[in-house]
């Protein structure tokens, strides 16, 4: 009988002791204790993957304010093809009246000179 009641009462401690040992395992001030240390170890990585994040972020809008403008520009290119056909149009004028400005110089030039020689052949033949 005392064989019996011995291992009832070992068993009773051991239980005692397991639910002790549970109870201190997962007390609040050592989930907190585990937690700190998990911060400690995961936050140093974290911190880099944010400043990481926010150059990515800064980089990223850099480049497509580059990208709008962009498309702006080539959108403007398009509104400004009446713009460039009218400097075309003037430019063809003004070519025009280049050619007809020369044409009517090149025709009084021809006009002098031909009266200049007409002019010098009777003052050379009454001269004579």
């Amino acid at each position: 009988m005392e064989d019996q009641e011995m291992q009832l009462k070992v068993r009773r401690v051991t239980d005692k002791f397991t639910e002790s040992m549970y109870v201190l395992a997962n007390e609040p001030s050592v989930a907190l204790y585990r937690l700190q240390e998990h911060v400690r170890r995961s936050l140093p990585e974290l911190v880099q993957h944010k400043t990481d994040m926010q150059s990515w972020e800064e980089q990223s809008q850099g480049a497509i304010y580059t990208v709008e403008y962009a498309c702006s520009a080539v959108k403007s290119m398009n509104n400004s093809s009446l713009y460039f056909k009218n400097i075309d149009s003037l430019l063809r004028q003004a070519i025009s009246m280049k050619e007809q400005i020369n044409n009517s110089q090149g025709r009084r030039k021809r006009t002098m000179d031909s009266g200049m020689l007409k002019e010098v052949g009777e003052k050379h033949s009454s001269g004579m």
